[in-house]
This record gives structure tokens, sequence and C-alpha cells, in this order.
């Protein structure tokens, strides 16, 4: 039998049974480690070998932890955790010759409007980088986070909890977008306007429920004509109609300026909300995460 001291020092195989333990799969576990799905079953045949313990057992759901795999994890995920950034300190990412990948998630607003200004500086920053955009699930960024399988999300902070690292870009409103030659609104719009048009909505898994609750709280129901699951769809639809939409006034302007449409202030008072970049340190990557992070802040304060 292999012995517990000769683990300790096989930081491949601790990694293996912490994302296996992390993921509830073999196959998402050799993704995220990038490394073969062999690989890590070979890795945990050894691992169970060490604690002569199956330490995960094959359901439909997944890969379920045994009760000793459970007790191990907070300990050997602390330690792991501890060794990476210790080793991590003595690497110095460099953005000019780096071609890791980051994986970043954004709302399709976000693609809209962040994107252009982050390719443009990651040219110049840090060339031959990879950028994975991730559209975001509001239901599962929490999870993606946690389970590091993205480096960073930029949206709204009511998106996620409070564990993770929180760094604000700008505060945003909402303001109501409509076609420039609209036949019945001008440049201000009226309470009692907002509720007799017809409007198009966004699914709540883009996170922007805002206006949807303070409607409900208030006991306001409006005409809606159609649901959308994305932002993309709205300039032609709206420049092409009569209908109206509520969204950020950034993205608002931008639109704007592309398309013949136009927008005024909500006809009641509704809170800013703030948008910025939620992430969680990563083990054993901090320096290329943090320069990320440092690298989306900087970029998109300029904007």
């Amino acid at each position: 039998m292999l012995s517990m001291g000769w683990i300790m020092k096989d930081l491949n195989l601790i990694r293996v049974f912490v994302t296996i333990y992390e993921t509830g799969s073999v196959s998402k576990a050799a993704e995220n480690l990038h490394i073969s799905q062999p690989s890590v079953s070979y890795s945990l045949s050894r691992l169970r070998q060490v604690f002569n313990d199956p330490l995960f057992n094959r359901t439909r759901e997944g890969m379920q932890p045994t009760s000793l795999s459970s007790q191990l994890y907070f300990s050997l995920s602390h330690s792991l955790s501890e060794i990476e950034k210790a080793i991590s300190l003595t690497k110095k990412f460099d953005p000019l010759t780096s071609k890791r990948c980051f994986k970043l998630a954004l709302t399709d607003l976000g693609e809209v409007f962040f994107l252009p200004s982050i390719l443009e500086s990651l040219k110049y920053r840090a060339p031959s980088v990879e950028l994975e955009i991730i559209p975001i699930d509001a239901y599962s960024l929490s999870e993606w986070i946690s389970k590091e399988r993205i480096d960073a999300a930029v949206c709204n902070q009511g998106y996620l909890l409070k564990k993770f690292t929180y760094k604000n870009i700008f505060p945003e409103r909402y303001v109501c977008m409509l076609s420039d030659c609209h036949p019945r609104i001008g440049g201000i719009l009226s309470m009692g306007q907002y509720l007799e048009e017809r409007h198009v909505v966004v699914s709540d898994g883009t996170g922007h429920h805002l206006v949807e609750d303070y409607l409900f709280e208030s006991g306001i129901t409006r005409n809606v004509m159609l649901k959308v699951p994305h932002f993309s769809v709205l300039p032609d639809v709206i420049s092409s109609s009569d209908l109206l939409v509520t969204l950020p006034s950034r993205v608002a302007q931008l639109y704007a300026k592309r398309m013949p449409l136009k927008f005024v202030e909500l006809p009641f008072l509704i809170p800013e909300f703030e948008v910025g970049i939620h992430y969680k340190e990563h083990r054993g990557d901090s320096s290329a995460q943090s320069w990320f992070c440092d690298f989306l802040i900087k970029t998109l304060h300029e904007m």
C-alpha cells in the first residue's frame, strides 16, 4: 500500500481528489485539470489504494463521496490551497509571453458593451493569451466561481453571495428604450404611458430583475407582449415596432448610437445598481488570475 507521506509529495493526486469531489465527475475533473480522463481514473485508483476505500461511488447524479472522502476533503483541500498559494508566489505571471486561457463570464449585454474594449486592450497587454467567454446563467454562476470553472464574472452585484471577492466598476441605472419615431411618446414618459404601452421583458436568468421586483412589490402590472431570453435581439425588435424595453442606461446609449432608437427616464424611482467583477482566488494559479482581474478592473474603469 502507498503511504500517506508519499501522497503528500504528489500534489497531482491531491488535485485530482479535490477536483473530483468538487465537480462530482471524472470527466469534468479531467477538463478542469487539463489532463486526460484515463489519467484521472488512474490517479483515483492509486488514491483508493492509499486509503483502502472507494472514496467515490458512481451514481446517476455523478460521483458521490464516501464518508471517508468527505472527511478527507476539508483537510486536503485546505492543505492543497496553502501549498499552491506558496508555490504561486514563486511564479510571476508574464502577460506578454503567456498563452493561458482565461474564462470570463458575461451577459449578452456585457458582450456588447465590454468585450470590444477588453479585446482591444488584451491585444497590447497580453497578445498571446486566449479568452473564452461563458454566457452567464444567473442560477449557475455561484457554482461556477466556487468550483473555479471560470476566472471571473462581470455582472450586477446582486448576482452573487458575498462569499466571493467583489470589485466595483461603476454604478448603473435603468432607462426605457423605444423607437425614435414612436407614435405616442416623445422625450418624457409618464406612468400612464408606461403602463398603457406594450413591453418586451428579458429572462430572469440574465439577472436583470430589479424592475420586475419593483413593479411586483408595488402591485403594478404592465402590458408584456414579448419575452426574450437575451438582450441582443432588442435593437431590431424595438426600432421596428412601438414596443418598450427597460434596460441599463449605458447599453441603451450604445444601441441608440447604432440604430434609430432613443431612451427616456423611467416614470418611477428605482435604485441604482452596481456593476463589478466577481471572482474567487484560484488554487495554484493565483498570480495569473490576479493579473487578469486587475486588468479587467483597469480596462473597464477606462471606458
